[in-house]
């Protein structure tokens, strides 16, 4: 009798987290992407219908919760829990109750902060399976980005976590040469210095450039960790900010840095490494990205990235995608510093007596020798 092979599971379907805080412009930037052929096949999530100008563009009701746009994309609300939104697009998507998407869209409320949509993409045991991170797309109001970034935790937060940030309404100011441009510039590039910054006037914010900005190369089909951890952004120091102490600036508190590392590292070694960074620093720890040499499989590092306490799945690769065989680390944190977390990584490349009986088996991660 004939035997169908055994199916390959479907590779995971990309994720892009849109926030920006009230009145930043994300409301806009999402009608423009709905607009765009780029995301044809797509579903973006949204919170409310009304905010999102669908009316001249719709086709039909799927149902009482998915419209389809003009430009093929789906378009539906989260109502509850996310979790249940995501699943639920899975089932009708595996079902065929809806066409196969390609790609997801989520937007966030201006107040929140995005980790807790992140962590829900990077953790849960069978959303992990089915949907990767491709990045998150902070949205920053050149006029009152300032004001909004002295003001509100949150929008500095959203900034730091971001993949790409997008700075809109600078033509309600004077032009390039408009020293509140410049300041605004020069805030997002020492909060983030990785992340690119995208004008919308200038026509920068297209989809082209704000998606597919996550690990793999859409076009090669394979990791490209240099586009994705732009270690070289980040310098040999730490982005310290030079201005003055002011209890309002809660960017004062963050910095962007990397941590280099010609020696290999034990599994078990790094193990205790990112788990001491999430027990003792997870809230701290913003985000992390890194390549990583292992001592005991040199020739094949593994990639890692966190966002807080909530660490993704370590991605083992086949080789090194470049000539730069070193450990690279980049962290965006708060009220942590350079000097804190490599000594502590310095710590684990000697060979130091390391008690497991300090760790349970449940704190462990998943990077295991073999």
């Amino acid at each position: 009798m004939h035997r169908n092979p055994a199916r390959e599971p479907p590779a995971p379907i990309p994720v892009s987290v849109v926030t920006g805080f009230l009145g930043s412009g994300k409301t806009s930037l999402l009608n423009a992407m709905l607009h765009d052929g780029a995301l044809a096949d797509a579903v973006m999530i949204i919170n409310e219908f009304g905010e999102i100008g669908i009316d001249h563009v719709l086709v039909e009701t799927a149902d009482e919760d998915i419209v389809e746009m003009a430009s093929g994309c789906l378009c539906c609300t989260i109502r509850g829990d996310l979790i249940n939104r995501l699943e639920d697009l899975l089932r009708r998507r595996d079902n065929g109750r809806i066409r196969p998407f390609t790609r997801v869209v989520i937007e966030t409320t201006g107040l929140a902060d995005p980790a807790p949509v992140l962590h829900t993409i990077m953790n849960h045991p069978y959303l992990v399976l089915r949907y990767r991170l491709d990045g998150v797309i902070a949205v920053v109001d050149a006029v009152n980005g300032q004001s909004t970034l002295d003001a509100h935790a949150e929008a500095v937060k959203q900034v730091a976590v971001a993949d790409r940030l997008v700075l809109t309404k600078t033509d309600l100011l004077d032009g390039d040469g408009d020293p509140r441009l410049a300041a605004i510039r020069r805030r997002l590039a020492a909060l983030n210095p990785a992340a690119p910054l995208l004008d919308v006037r200038r026509g920068e914010a297209v989809p082209a450039r704000l998606l597919d900005a996550g690990l793999y190369d859409p076009e090669t089909r394979s990791p490209d960790v240099a586009r994705w951890l732009r270690d070289e952004a980040y310098g040999d120091h730490d982005h310290a900010h030079g201005h003055a102490h002011d209890v309002n600036r809660h960017d004062d508190h963050i910095r962007a840095f990397s941590v280099v590392s010609d020696e290999a590292i034990g599994i078990d070694g790094f193990n205790l490494f990112l788990e001491l960074l999430a027990s003792y620093h997870g809230p701290n720890l913003l985000r992390l990205k890194g390549i990583v040499k292992l001592a005991e499989q040199p020739d094949r590092p593994v990639v890692v990235h966190a966002v807080q306490h909530v660490f993704h799945p370590p991605v083992e690769l086949d080789a090194w995608p470049d000539d730069d065989r070193r450990t690279r680390l980049v962290f965006i944190t708060r009220d942590m510093d350079r000097n804190e977390v490599a000594g502590l990584l310095q710590a684990f490349t000697g060979r130091l007596s390391l008690d497991p009986r300090v760790f349970s088996a449940d704190d462990t991660l998943s990077l295991r020798n073999g």
